[in-house]
């Protein structure tokens, strides 16, 4: 996947269209990421002990993935992600690093 948790995203599509946010949460199996802020969803909660009143909580709903983009950190602009190789003069191991494809620059 080329979001990861704790990136920095822009909403592009639904309801939260251009909104943004911290990425809480990735769901890989499903494709979904929860970003803070956006897709909020009333819940129903019963009462327990915890919360003994119970009541109606608004809380965030995960988003698919492909209506997210990444925000590029230095140039604080939405970009799309590639994947760029990474040679380790060591090993002689190739990674790969995430990179914005506008830029050219990698994300850490």
């Amino acid at each position: 996947m080329k979001i990861k948790k704790n990136d920095m995203v822009v909403v592009i599509a639904g309801n939260s269209k251009g909104r943004s946010g911290k990425v809480l949460r990735v769901y890989p199996e499903k494709q979904r990421v929860i970003v803070e802020g956006v897709n909020m969803v009333s819940r129903h909660r019963k009462p327990t002990q915890t919360n003994p009143q119970g009541g109606i909580t608004r809380q965030e709903a995960p988003v698919h993935i492909s209506n997210v983009m990444l925000i590029d950190p230095k140039a604080n602009e939405p970009t799309r992600v590639g994947k760029a190789p990474i040679i380790d003069e060591n090993t002689g191991k190739t990674r790969y690093v995430r990179r914005s494809v506008a830029t050219g620059e990698t994300i850490e």
